[in-house]
């Protein structure tokens, strides 16, 4: 199954990088390229790629806004937002993975690292660099711009709860299911409970509620 993306980035240099990359890989193609959120929203709305690589600081519209209106819209629900940015603590990238972005890359992440990346976030079983995204969200969930919606965490199961904490840690279904001595099927149900219970889009913004709502804190897992 060939993996559809969209590169948005407002330098040519690296849009051009980025799609002549992915489009050498066998099972990856360019679907298009945009060069500013606006066209970002646009041309997900009409191409519905399965990746978005959007760099969080763009003119007109920027990524975290663009982010944002694509998370917002039902019909783009299957699709998935990496966000691009200098620096791996960066307010922006944390407030668009609140808003439903499934991760984040530093620009000079290396070629395979990007290509790994985009499988990874394609499959959706696993967290894009565990590690990097638990430092990030807890380094900013603590004190975000906006409250949360009201925790739903009373709505979840003792054991549904146990597999939420083990998402914030960044284990993969298969790893889920090992932990907790189930099958990698049944970690995956959970999961796939959790977020239609919690109205998360994917395990990355499970990670940001586990944090923000205290059911994982700062340091726990350092």
């Amino acid at each position: 199954m060939t993996i559809r993306v969209l590169v948005a980035d407002d330098q040519a240099l690296v849009r051009a990088g980025f799609a002549a990359l992915l489009d050498a890989q066998a099972d990856v193609t360019v679907a298009g390229q945009a060069e500013n959120g606006e066209q970002a929203v646009s041309l997900t709305r009409s191409l519905v790629p399965d990746v978005v690589l959007m760099d969080i600081r763009m003119p007109v519209l920027d990524g975290l806004e663009a982010t944002r209106r694509i998370a917002a819209d039902p019909a783009l629900s299957g699709v998935r937002v990496v966000v691009l940015t200098t620096f791996e603590l960066d307010e922006y990238v944390f407030e668009a993975m609140r808003a439903g972005a499934t991760g984040f890359l530093v620009k000079h992440t290396e070629p395979a690292e990007l290509v790994r990346a985009v499988r990874v976030v394609a499959g959706g079983d696993a967290l894009l660099s565990p590690s990097v995204t638990r430092k990030l969200v807890a380094e900013f969930a603590t004190h975000a711009k906006r409250p949360p919606q009201r925790t739903r965490l009373d709505d979840l199961t003792d054991r549904e709860r146990e597999v939420m904490i083990l998402i914030a840690e960044g284990l993969t279904n298969a790893e889920i299911g090992s932990r907790l001595f189930l099958s990698p099927a049944t970690a995956r149900t959970h999961v796939s409970r959790i977020l239609l219970k919690l109205g998360a889009r994917d395990r990355t913004q499970l990670v940001v509620m586990a944090y923000e709502w205290g059911l994982v804190r700062p340091g726990w897992q350092d």
